[in-house]
């Protein structure tokens, strides 16, 4: 790694980790955004694949309600991982500027999705079959961008959950993305010593930035910082999106 990279590199995953702090999620779509805009998308989604796992396993088993959630969301984290096994052809084997595209989508979807979308409540009934599905749709994306929020992140806010719940529930999709996302790219031999190495080293910029996150998350309004962080991703989409067409 040239010092240049080692640079953005720190820069992006303790900017990444702030927001994981304020917000309990956003450390990959924000590391993938702007990593993409240096390197090949495959290489950008192995990088985030240890500290993503870190950040959301220490997320997961921070909260009071690990083997509650474990049995509500098991169909819904279960279905995740051969979703992202089947997205990850995509990921690997379309043209890079055309990955680079769907992640610039699948970051618009969501911001926007955030942004207007009213709050849903499911039924229990509904979650029986939507859960699953939710999981599916889920690891497709995730496998073919390596943004793992869309449909998972508005599925969970839906579960009437108490915000250390859901913190927690954010948390446990998020590690059961990261460890199947490590192993699809391993098998198509996208997890290599230089990704694995860039990925070790971001693992302390993102626990830095993820403990100042949660520091000052009571001293702001973390309504208006979210609102900032997904006009972010909305811009950010919009220039991967146009990429292809520059």
């Amino acid at each position: 790694m040239s010092e240049y990279f080692v640079i953005i590199l720190l820069m992006t995953f303790f900017a990444a980790g702030v927001v994981k702090g304020l917000t309990g999620m956003g450390l990959p779509t924000v590391a993938i955004g702007i990593l993409s805009l240096f390197i090949a998308l495959p290489a950008a989604a192995a990088m985030i694949i240890i500290p993503s796992f870190v950040t959301n396993f220490w997320q997961l088993f921070t909260g009071p309600s690990t083997s509650r959630l474990l049995k509500k969301l098991w169909p819904l984290v279960f279905c995740i991982i051969p979703g992202t096994f089947v997205g990850s052809f995509a990921l690997v084997s379309a043209r890079p500027e055309w990955a680079v595209f769907g992640l610039g989508l699948a970051l618009i979807s969501y911001a926007l999705y955030a942004l207007i979308a009213p709050a849903v409540l499911l039924s229990q009934k509904t979650q029986r079959w939507l859960g699953p599905l939710t999981g599916i749709v889920t690891g497709i994306i995730t496998g073919a961008t390596g943004v793992s929020t869309i449909p998972s992140v508005p599925y969970i806010q839906s579960l009437s959950l108490e915000k250390d719940e859901l913190v927690q529930a954010l948390g446990l999709s998020f590690t059961v993305s990261a460890v199947a996302m490590a192993a699809a790219l391993a098998v198509h031999g996208s997890f290599a010593a230089g990704e694995l190495t860039s990925s070790c080293v971001a693992i302390v910029p993102s626990l830095l930035g993820m403990w100042l996150g949660q520091k000052v998350r009571n001293r702001i309004s973390t309504a208006s910082f979210r609102k900032g962080f997904l006009i972010f991703l909305i811009l950010l989409g919009t220039e991967l999106v146009m990429r292809p067409f520059m």
